[in-house]
């Protein structure tokens, strides 16, 4: 327990540092904005470019593990569905309730979990899985806020957000730096430790950014529907991809980063995807913000269970 819980206090611990840098003045909402990019669109491809093009991606990449990790994120949207449909949900409210249930924080929280947990070797096996889970998690929003947004403007935020998925920074970096892994070339020093410095900055600022994007006002407004997503997304999908894990044969040592990425909370880009598709934002945020901080509680469970 003590390794676990050395590795999740400090994570969290950053996480509520951002909340109080935003609240006393030093991380303005004004500046979110830009700092997110940075990490989005350079920090982070260049962590996962980084720990892939020095990986032995033949060994570590396993079909069956990829495999069984998409149906489970699949299974967790037919869960969401029939949830809203439950609890009469209908519209943008629906589809961004469906996707925060299933749609994870991989490159804000679970990489860094990872990194954190279980160090450079398991950083690199959960980069070589987070592109597939980030390609399929995209496709599905889109579809469910395409069938369930508003009308209006659909075929404008469809082609935007096709685009997004099929141009996702991480999944450009993954592919490139797999392709690079299977040449067996190597970076020069200069560029490697070029990369190396940019890359150490993603995994501390991304925890800032969530921080000071938490919202209490909206978690108050929404707590009922963010908890329903929450335990499809924190409880339901990580716990139903042990136990195929397990059927399959894959043992813990093997699947545990995966599991990490599916255990991550809702993801920022939920947000992103419901102002542009008709969703609802405002739930959007609430579920991110209540998600990110019950999934502190979750790791422990999760870690604990499996972690040798």
């Amino acid at each position: 327990m003590l390794p676990i819980a050395e590795t999740i206090v400090p994570i969290f611990a950053v996480i509520l540092l951002g909340l109080a840098l935003r609240r006393g003045g030093f991380l303005p909402l004004s500046l979110l904005s830009p700092l997110n990019r940075l990490v989005y669109y350079l920090a982070i491809p260049a962590v996962i470019f980084r720990e892939l093009s020095r990986a032995p991606f033949a060994r570590l990449f396993d079909p069956a593990l990829v495999t069984a990790m998409c149906l489970c994120v699949v299974a967790a949207l037919v869960v969401s569905l029939a949830l809203a449909k439950l609890l009469r949900l209908s519209g943008g409210i629906a589809g961004t309730f469906a996707q925060s249930s299933f749609h994870g924080n991989l490159g804000y929280v679970g990489l860094a979990v990872a990194f954190y947990f279980l160090g450079n070797d398991g950083l690199a096996k959960a980069s070589i899985l987070a592109a597939p889970l980030m390609l399929i998690q995209n496709a599905l929003a889109v579809g469910c806020l395409v069938l369930m947004g508003r009308a209006g403007g659909q075929g404008r935020s469809l082609f935007f957000m096709a685009k997004k998925v099929l141009l996702h920074p991480v999944i450009i970096t993954a592919v490139a730096g797999v392709l690079f892994s299977l040449s067996g070339a190597r970076l020069p020093v200069m560029a490697d430790r070029t990369i190396a410095i940019i890359a150490g900055m993603a995994l501390p600022l991304a925890l800032l950014v969530i921080g000071a994007s938490l919202s209490f006002g909206l978690m108050r407004n929404y707590a009922a529907l963010s908890l329903a997503a929450g335990a499809v997304k924190l409880l339901f999908l990580p716990g139903l991809a042990a136990w195929a894990f397990t059927r399959l044969g894959i043992g813990a040592g093997s699947f545990l980063p995966a599991l990490i990425l599916l255990a991550a909370p809702s993801a920022t880009i939920t947000y992103v995807m419901a102002r542009e598709m008709g969703g609802s934002p405002d739930l959007a945020t609430a579920a991110i913000s209540i998600n990110t901080l019950l999934s502190a509680a979750s790791y422990v469970l999760w870690l604990s269970a499996y972690a040798a």
